[in-house]
């Protein structure tokens, strides 16, 4: 099943159509809202840019101007509300998103693919590097998610389990591989320091060099 080409990208569209669901706001109170339910820690949040959003969910048809507020010498306000048509597309790329795996090519895993160049040694320092952030990473969302399930519901936090979930993923296969390295038990692990101390490319490594190596 393939994702549907939108006319939005911006996940920031997709969170403000979600949010114009439960009542008509203004740009900063819908900006207000998604920081007070944590949703800054998912979303690239600012005013500036969620105002454009906003006016291209407009442009498009999913939201419309439901009310202009005027309060005494106050600049008026501008309150938008979902359309149907904008209740069906949230509906269908919230669906995409959960259903559908995309390759996102993630750095980390762009410097694993070429970390050879690097000395075992120096990979070992810099991962354990790695894994000092993510542990304090870890413990920080943690203490961070205890603090906000006294105020929000599980649903709201969902989010936020899930990135305390692949952060100590993440960190208990680098523990892993970082033990390989340092124990020496990595397969080829002598190979590639040979090949980094000296740069002579060790002859098994010579038979992938001709682009009949088939990668998963």
């Amino acid at each position: 099943m393939a994702t549907k080409r939108r006319k939005l990208g911006n996940p920031l569209a997709l969170a403000v159509m979600v949010l114009l669901t439960e009542k008509p706001m203004h740009p900063y109170e819908i900006a207000q809202t998604l920081r007070r339910r944590g949703k800054d820690a998912s979303l690239k949040i600012n005013y500036g840019s969620l105002y454009t959003v906003v006016q291209n969910l407009e442009k498009h048809g999913f939201v419309e101007v439901a009310e202009v507020q005027r309060q005494g010498n106050r600049p008026e306000r501008t309150l938008y509300g979902i359309t149907d048509a904008g209740r069906v597309e949230a509906m269908e790329w919230l669906s995409d998103l959960l259903a559908v795996p995309v390759q996102e090519y993630p750095v980390f895993e762009a410097a694993l693919s070429l970390l050879g160049m690097l000395h075992p040694d120096e990979v070992a320092r810099l991962l354990g590097e790695r894994l000092d952030t993510l542990e304090v990473r870890a413990a920080s969302l943690r203490g961070g998610l205890e603090k906000l399930s006294e105020a929000l519901p599980r649903l709201f936090l969902i989010e936020s389990e899930y990135k305390l979930h692949m952060i100590e993923a993440e960190a208990a296969w680098v523990r892993g591989f970082l033990a390989e390295i340092t124990a020496g038990t990595f397969p080829g692990v002598e190979e590639w320091r040979t090949f980094n101390e000296t740069g002579e490319v060790p002859q098994e490594y010579r038979k992938l060099q001709g682009g009949d190596f088939d990668r998963p």
